[in-house]
Order: C-alpha cells, then sequence, then structure tokens
C-alpha cells in the first residue's frame, strides 16, 4: 500500500483498516438485537376452572400450557369449558410470556422488549429488512456523494450522521422509533463504509489494492466476532447499541485527523482539482511515498480549466462497456448474497444457539476472505470469480434436487462449501467493481453494486417470515440465476496489475482478455517483434510506396539472398536506402545481414509486369523481415492500403 514510511505507513494503515472493525459491530448488531430466545406462554387462571386455579409451579403448567414433544407450547394456551376439568382445545396467550434468558448474551433485547413472537413474529423480519433498506439507500446516497463532494467528506459526515441515529436507537420508546432510527442508522454505516473502501483503494498501487482490501475485510471479521463479547459485557440491548454508538463517536472525534485519511489524489486529479491534488501528493510526498505517475498527471492537468469538473451516475447510461460491467459485477453480488439463506438454513439444525451459528456464518466468511487473498493474486479476479460462482451454482443444484437423498454429512459439506463460495462470490464482484469502474464514477457505480449486495441479503428476513411457502420458489430462481451468471462474468475484462481507470474514456478502453492464455500464433513470418520493441512503420511504408510506383517489378531471384532479393537489392539497401539496417560499412559485399556478397543479378529474371501485385507484396514484406525491420504480425494487404 502506497502509505509512507515506517510510523506514516502505521498510521495510514489504521486509517485505512481500523474502522472496520467499528463497522461492522453496527452491523452485526441487528442479529443480537433480533436474536429469538425460548419462550412459552406465561399462565392464566382466569382461564382454568375454579378447582385448578389453586395450582402452582409445575403443575399449574400442565393445567394451563400445552406440552409439545420438543417442550412446552410457545404461542397456545388451554381453553376448558365452563364446569369441566377437562380443556376442549387451546388459544392464544392472554398474560404475555415468559422467556429463557439470556438470548444472544442479553436480558432483554427487542423481541423481549415488545413481545415480537408468536403474532407479532413478523415484526422481527421487518426490522431486518428495513435495516437492510438503509444499507442499500446509504450506499447509493455516499456513492453520489463521494464523487461530488469527495471521499473523506463524505466519510466524516457519515460518521458524525451515525452517532445521534444509534443514540436514537438505544432511545426508542416504541417500536415504531426503532424501525425508523434503525433504518436512518444503516444508512449512515452504509455511506461510512462506501467512502472509507473507496479512500482506501485509490491510496494503493496494483500490486497491494487486493491484499489491503482482503486485511480491511479481516478487521471487520474481527469487529463481527467481537460482538458476543460485548453482548455479554452489555446484558442489555439499549446499552449494547450505546456502546456501539460511543465507538463510532471516538472514530469520527479521531478520524477529523488528516494525518489518518487523506483525500484521494486520483479523484482530484480525475476531477480537475490540481491544488488539493498538489498538497494531497505533497503531504503523502513528506512520508516517502512514491506517486510517480500521479505527479506525471498531475504535471499535465494544471494546463487545464481552473474550474472542477464532476461527473454525473447518468452518465454510465451513455456508455457500453462500464455499464455492461456494472450491472453484470451488480448481479453476481446480488446472487451472491441472495442465495447464502439456501445454505444457512441447512446448517440452522445443527447450531441451535446464537454463538456457534454466528461462529459457524463469521469462520465461513473468513475462509472465503483467506481464499480470494491466495488465489486472486494470482490466477486473476475474473477466473476466481467464475470458480466461486460455479462452486455456488453447484451445491445448490445438488442441494435442491438431492437433499432427501443425500447422506446428512453431505447436505451439511455443501451447505458449508456453498456459503463460502457465496461469501466469495459477493466480496470479490464488490472489489472487482472498485478496480474497473473509472475514477470519476467510481463511488456512485460502486454504490449501485454494494446496493444490489444488500438487497440479496434482505431475501433471508423475508422468506423467514411465519407461514412463507415462498422457500422453494426463492431456491430455485437463485439457482438459475447463479447459472447465468456463470455465464455473463465471461464478459467481464481483466483488472490484474493494471492501473484503476480515471475518465470514462479509460473505463471504455477496458476489453475481454481470454480466460485461459492461448497457445502462440502459428506464423512464420519474418516480421513478429518482441513486445518491447518500438514499431516505426515509415521505413516500410514510404519503400512499400516507392516499390509500387517503380514500373520494374524486382525480379523473382531466391538464390542471391535469404531475405528473397536479388544480390543488386542487397547492395542498394547497404549503400544507405531507408528503412534498411546494415551493420558493416556502406557498399561492399556482406555490408548487410543476409546478403551473399555476391553483387551480379540474379538468373531468371521474369519481364516486367509478369509478377501479381499480391505476390509482390509478400516478396517485398519478405525482404523488409530479413533486412531486420520489425513489425507486428498482421495481414500484408492491410498494410499496403494504408
Amino acid at each position: 500500500m502506497a502509505l509512507g514510511g515506517s510510523r506514516p505507513r502505521g498510521r495510514r494503515a489504521a486509517g485505512g483498516w481500523a474502522p472496520c472493525a467499528a463497522l461492522a459491530l453496527g452491523w452485526a448488531l441487528g442479529w443480537a438485537l433480533g436474536a429469538e430466545p425460548p419462550h412459552r406462554c406465561r399462565p392464566d387462571t382466569a382461564l382454568l376452572p375454579p378447582p385448578l386455579r389453586r395450582l402452582g409451579g409445575s403443575a399449574l403448567l400442565r393445567a394451563a400450557v400445552p406440552r409439545l414433544r420438543g417442550g412446552w407450547s410457545p404461542c397456545q394456551l388451554y381453553r376448558y369449558p365452563p364446569g369441566d376439568p377437562r380443556p376442549n382445545g387451546t388459544g392464544p396467550c392472554t398474560r404475555g410470556w415468559h422467556y429463557a434468558l439470556p438470548a444472544a448474551g442479553l436480558r432483554a433485547n427487542l423481541v423481549t422488549q415488545w413481545d415480537l413472537v408468536c403474532a407479532s413474529r413478523w415484526k422481527v423480519p421487518l426490522e431486518q429488512t428495513t435495516h437492510l433498506l438503509g444499507w442499500t439507500l446509504g450506499s447509493v446516497t455516499a456513492g453520489l456523494a463521494c464523487d461530488r463532494f469527495g471521499r473523506r467528506p463524505s466519510f466524516l459526515l457519515a460518521l458524525a450522521l451515525a452517532v445521534p441515529l444509534g443514540l436514537g436507537v438505544a432511545l426508542a420508546v416504541n417500536f415504531l422509533m426503532v424501525l425508523v432510527a434503525r433504518l436512518l442508522f444503516g444508512a449512515a454505516l452504509a455511506g461510512a463504509f462506501l467512502a472509507l473502501y473507496v479512500a482506501r483503494l485509490e491510496l494503493c498501487d496494483p500490486p497491494h489494492r487486493l491484499a489491503v482490501t482482503m486485511v480491511a475485510g479481516f478487521f471487520w471479521i474481527a469487529g463481527e466476532l467481537l460482538l458476543p463479547g460485548l453482548a455479554l459485557l452489555c446484558r442489555d440491548w439499549r446499552v449494547l447499541q450505546g456502546a456501539v454508538t460511543m465507538i463510532l463517536a471516538l472514530l469520527a472525534a479521531c478520524w477529523w485527523c488528516p494525518a489518518l485519511l487523506l483525500e484521494s489524489p486520483r479523484w482530484l486529479l480525475a476531477t480537475l482539482q490540481p491544488e488539493r491534488a498538489r498538497k494531497t501528493l505533497q503531504a503523502l510526498a513528506e512520508d516517502n511515498c512514491p506517486q510517480d505517475s500521479l505527479l506525471a498527471e498531475l504535471e499535465a492537468v494544471s494546463e487545464g480549466p481552473p474550474r472542477p469538473r464532476y461527473h454525473s451516475v447518468c452518465e454510465i447510461c451513455s456508455t457500453r462497456v462500464i455499464w455492461k460491467n456494472g450491472v453484470i459485477l451488480g448481479f453476481a453480488a446480488f446472487i451472491g448474497s441472495g442465495i447464502r439463506h439456501c445454505f444457512t438454513r441447512n446448517l440452522v439444525p445443527h447450531l441451535p444457539h446464537f454463538f456457534s451459528s454466528h461462529l459457524a456464518l463469521v469462520g465461513t466468511e473468513a475462509a472465503a476472505c483467506l481464499f480470494v487473498c491466495l488465489t486472486a493474486e494470482r490466477f486473476g479476479r475474473r477466473a476466481i470469480l467464475l470458480l466461486c460462482t460455479v462452486l455456488t451454482g453447484i451445491s445448490s443444484l445438488l442441494l435442491l434436487a438431492l437433499t432427501q437423498y443425500l447422506l446428512e454429512l453431505i447436505v451439511l459439506t455443501l451447505s458449508v462449501v456453498g456459503t463460502a463460495a457465496s461469501h466469495a462470490v459477493t466480496m470479490l464482484s464488490i472489489f472487482f467493481a472498485s478496480e474497473v469502474l473509472p475514477t470519476v464514477i467510481r463511488g456512485a457505480g460502486l454504490g449501485l453494486v454494494v446496493g444490489a449486495n444488500f438487497v440479496g441479503k434482505a431475501a433471508a428476513p423475508i422468506t423467514a417470515i411465519p407461514n412463507s411457502r415462498g422457500f422453494f420458489l426463492h431456491h430455485v430462481v437463485f439457482a438459475s440465476f447463479a447459472i447465468l451468471a456463470v455465464l455473463s462474468i465471461m464478459l467481464l475484462p481483466e483488472s490484474q496489475g493494471r492501473g484503476l481507470p480515471q475518465s470514462l474514456q479509460d473505463g471504455e478502453s477496458q476489453r475481454r482478455p481470454p480466460l485461459f492464455r492461448r497457445a502462440p500464433r502459428e506464423d512464420h513470418l519474418p516480421l513478429l517483434a518482441p513486445h518491447a520493441t518500438p514499431h516505426d512503420y515509415s521505413c516500410l511504408a514510404a519503400s512499400t510506396k516507392r516499390m509500387l510506383r517503380s514500373p520494374d517489378p524486382p525480379p523473382r531471384d531466391v538464390a542471391a539472398l535469404p531475405g528473397g532479393l536479388p544480390a543488386r537489392w542487397g547492395a542498394e539497401q547497404g549503400a544507405g536506402t531507408p528503412g534498411r539496417r546494415c551493420s558493416g560499412s556502406s557498399g561492399g559485399a556482406g555490408s548487410c545481414p543476409g546478403s551473399s556478397g555476391a553483387g551480379s543479378p540474379g538468373v531468371g529474371v521474369k519481364p516486367p509486369g509478369v509478377l501479381p501485385a499480391p505476390n509482390k507484396s509478400a516478396l517485398f514484406l519478405r525482404a523488409a523481415g530479413a533486412g531486420g525491420w520489425r513489425i507486428p504480425a498482421t495481414n500484408p494487404r492491410s498494410l499496403l492500403r494504408g
């Protein structure tokens, strides 16, 4: 990462990585707030016949609450007819519920605060979906703000807004207030996440972009792992929400210091703000940070118009390659997050407790992050994204068609592999999009891709609504989408080792390379140049035109020179004809490579006009190659047309 010397490097690394842990705490907070503890109805003696009203303890429970195979009924009480000691039916709870606490380490959460169980159980998925909607709206809004006002101001503004909104959640007096506050709190967290992601990426050089982003992912995972311990310390959901908010407030107070997070010089240069870019680059130069490419671009931009030029996300619609890349990667992120619920649902019976399920999900996320970190830099972004999408689709199809026929261990293995692969698809799609989108619209474009990711995540709470029959259809649709995503990923370019595109023109110039390396073309013409050889066609074009204007075509004598020209042509070229590279003194025999030293014309010269034009061109090009010209492998006739 281009972060400077030892101390500045550590300071800038902390500025790009440490906030991820705090933001992850705010993201994972919803899991603890909405955790549903085991519960049962409180006995209502008014529903019992007079002889049973004097009972207490377990006897009262047996008389009032139905007994099920797994324990007491969570939502029903016995109903007795008048004067009959035997129940004739059941009905809903009338005096509330008794909860087996703690739930997710908390003695009180949203479920126990407002009794969000049984008939009101649908409110928990509603709260989770609303929170995810906030993350979606925050990603899109923050992306627009990043491209208009900059990465650093957007990050600081989002953090500053997250503090009062977090306190609003902690002080909510009813469930409706919780919904609104959680919606806005999620939007603020999403804005901070997106602005930090873009700013951190644009301060990296190409070889370190993936590693720096994946280290930030591990900080995010560390924040998720800290949540259970913090919940055990706080014991109450309001205290837990307040603790996370105070961490965000501390983060906002510290990150006002420019030394921890600088404005992106790439964005400043792309939007024609050379003065601000010069100040940022000077700050990086003081930290021994090499920014030669940006300094060269700064000199070019300084001569342009002084007013900044901003771009709108609507300009993506007028492009072809950028639009295609954004749609494909947004679709892949949507599939990766939406299909995950199809796998985690099979893990629920094996992970009945909150801590075990939470640690299992975070563990698969860590495995996916490690896999991407080890492979995407070696084999390329597109190949690994394609591999993970294929694994996700195959696991989903096998579980969809063969779950009832497979062993439980195989079902569990496929679910774990599918969960990890879907995590990898999501994080690699977001990272891939940040590399292929141009700087002038990177914030808005990446905001749309991240927003699609959170829309996919909303599929899990929606299908968790009680009496919902849509899980099978959800599984079929997302498995089909995964196969479609495999085909569309083949159309993406490769961004490994390449610089970030700055303008819309740079984004449009990206092309799709072959997925696997092809064998070299079998072309034996002596025209193939090494990659490092500069191409100069001036001599070739002048000699070609001079030859075509000549009324006397060259004789067809291949015995005098290996290049296919008679010896007198080699002597002429050795005497100083442009376009012929000779290693010796001009004139005499042996002065040019491939000459036989003979100056006599060849034998078997045909009259003028007999040699057809295509053969004349091929003969000349062979001679040019033998003489040392370096031109790329192409069609000779296309060169003659110029």
